[in-house]
């Protein structure tokens, strides 16, 4: 499923805080601004995760067959569809979890709406 070139998505990425600052920049790089007259444009806040590793994983964090919870931020941002596949590839290259807890979530401008 590829996204509409001019939809807007709303992004929300589940990041450890150590790699946070990167993955902003590097998403920062490959999207253009949605804004005009501003870029890195992010919200985050602090978040708690929690996930078991089965047989066969390589986690990050955590033990097979152990139950994790640990601290992670909860970065939020909009990038047009034409960028969706360029963000995604960024946050996946950048990540260090196996398995990335990325959403996008179809959403409208105020400027649709007004």
């Amino acid at each position: 499923m590829q996204p509409g070139d001019d939809e807007i998505y709303k992004v929300t990425v589940y990041v450890p805080e150590e790699y946070l600052e990167r993955m902003m920049d590097r998403i920062n790089e490959v999207m253009k601004p949605l804004y005009p007259g501003y870029d890195r444009a992010f919200s985050y806040s602090r978040s708690s995760g929690t996930w078991r590793a089965l047989k066969g994983s390589s986690p990050f964090r955590g033990k097979i067959n152990e139950i994790e919870v640990t601290d992670e931020m909860r970065l939020e941002f909009l990038v047009r569809g034409r960028d969706a596949a360029d963000v995604v590839k960024a946050v996946v290259d950048i990540h260090p979890y196996e398995e990335p807890g990325i959403d996008l979530v179809r959403a409208y401008s105020w400027k649709d709406i007004v």
